[in-house]
């Protein structure tokens, strides 16, 4: 599946659940099954600079294809750097360029949460991206 579809199908599997703070609490509850980053790579090379909360990624690329790992000392901000980590593992560091969040804008979190809130999962989009084309330099 490409990162396209996977977001496409997400987008639609979250848009079942009508009420956006239900929406909001079910991507919260499946971030905590995510592994979470652990305090010694809690650097200052992996903190995301630009949130409110502290939030880390790191990450990693296996097979040709990227994984992420973070951490985050809000829930509700793990929960949706959660979605980002995982909307784009797995996948191939030029997928990860070109495909941008719309699941974000999708599921209506610009009116649930803070414009500074909002822009701090930009901040870890482009975290996200700079890995990526970093790999592609390397390559």
């Amino acid at each position: 599946m490409t990162l396209s579809e996977k977001q496409a199908q997400w987008i639609e599997d979250y848009q079942l659940i009508e009420d956006p703070q239900e929406r909001l609490s079910a991507i919260v509850d499946r971030a905590r099954g995510l592994p979470v980053l652990d305090a010694e790579h809690r650097t200052e090379s992996n903190r995301i600079h630009g949130c409110v909360s502290q939030v880390w990624v790191q990450g990693e690329v296996k097979d040709g294809r990227c994984h992420f790992i973070m951490a985050s000392d809000s829930a509700m901000v793990g929960g949706l750097v959660g979605l980002l980590v995982s909307l784009y593992a797995g996948h191939t560091p030029e997928e990860i360029v070109t495909t941008e969040p719309e699941i974000l804008e999708a599921l209506e979190f610009s009116r649930q949460i803070t414009p500074t809130r909002m822009n701090g999962l930009a901040q870890v989009r482009l975290a996200i991206k700079a890995f990526a084309l970093q790999r592609l330099e390397e390559a």
